[in-house]
């Protein structure tokens, strides 16, 4: 071979393993989802590690992305997913998925794309170790990266129970008071205030239930003062199935309500498990 046959082999030789810094530019970094933050509004400051969320609150959660390539005309092109799950392993929200696609700039070699996101925790979402599972893929690249973080909640805690049951009946002096009366003794004229809570029920398709209660006051003679059936119901669906449905009730006392201890019959309905389960609980008229 002649020196300037040489010369052109060479120069082809150097032009085709160029080809590929031209088609594609890539990340000196491997694809990674970084700078993960958990706040309690939207840009805020990272909540400490050990923060207790609370039921129904809503946590905003950022993460940056490095290690991304872009195509020869510099597009970005990523995709992610979030899946959030309760210490059981049960998604507590719709899986989230959304494409990131963008184009560089020349002074944008840095650019770290940021993601935000929204979380709403159940309303009656129990206290545990919850788990936000984050998968991204560089479509341009062909690569993928994973994380997972872990978040607190404080919740109520209702022991769960494999049939129909009430559970946790509390007397107040008031709607509004949330210190339960140790001893519940009224007056006469007075409003008679009690929470308690039904677990156990079944679920219908899309998580639906049909949890109902009835009431009724026996007098100390075990005469029925008053019954009301039907007093509530919750017939609703939602993504995440409800652990137990909270209820509250009240009775108004007359001023001319004799002193002794009365009963309260609480009588709760599953109308998806075709169950039902009787609670009594007395309380006095001084």
């Amino acid at each position: 071979m002649s020196v300037r046959s040489l010369r052109i082999a060479m120069r082809a030789a150097l032009w085709l393993q160029a080809v590929p810094a031209c088609l594609l530019w890539s990340a000196t970094k491997p694809l990674a989802i970084v700078n993960t933050v958990i706040s309690d509004r939207d840009g805020g400051a990272p909540l400490p590690a050990d923060y207790a969320h609370d039921p129904g609150e809503t946590m905003f959660l950022s993460f940056q992305v490095e290690g991304y390539a872009a195509s020869s005309a510099e597009k970005v092109h990523l995709s992610y997913k979030m899946d959030v799950f309760d210490p059981r392993g049960v998604r507590i929200i719709q899986p989230v998925a959304a494409e990131i696609e963008d184009t560089l700039a020349p002074e944008d070699k840095n650019w770290k794309p940021v993601v935000r996101d929204e979380i709403t925790i159940p309303p009656l979402a129990g206290s545990g170790t919850y788990k936000i599972a984050l998968s991204l893929a560089d479509v341009i690249a062909q690569a993928t990266a994973a994380k997972e973080i872990t978040f607190q909640v404080h919740g109520r805690q209702v022991e769960a129970s494999d049939t129909l049951v009430i559970r946790n009946i509390r007397f107040y002096r008031s709607e509004d008071d949330r210190q339960a009366l140790q001893t519940p003794a009224y007056r006469p004229g007075d409003a008679v205030w009690a929470r308690f809570d039904m677990i156990g029920f079944k679920y219908g398709e899309g998580n639906a239930i049909d949890v109902s209660y009835d009431v009724s006051v026996l007098a100390p003679d075990g005469k029925v003062l008053y019954s009301q059936p039907q007093a509530d119901a919750d017939r609703s669906a939602s993504f995440y199935p409800k652990r137990y449905v909270p209820a509250v009730m009240s009775l108004a006392t007359k001023p001319n309500t004799r002193p002794g201890e009365y009963t309260v019959v609480l009588t709760a309905h599953d109308g998806v498990g075709h169950q039902t389960f009787e609670a009594r609980h007395t309380f006095k008229i001084e």
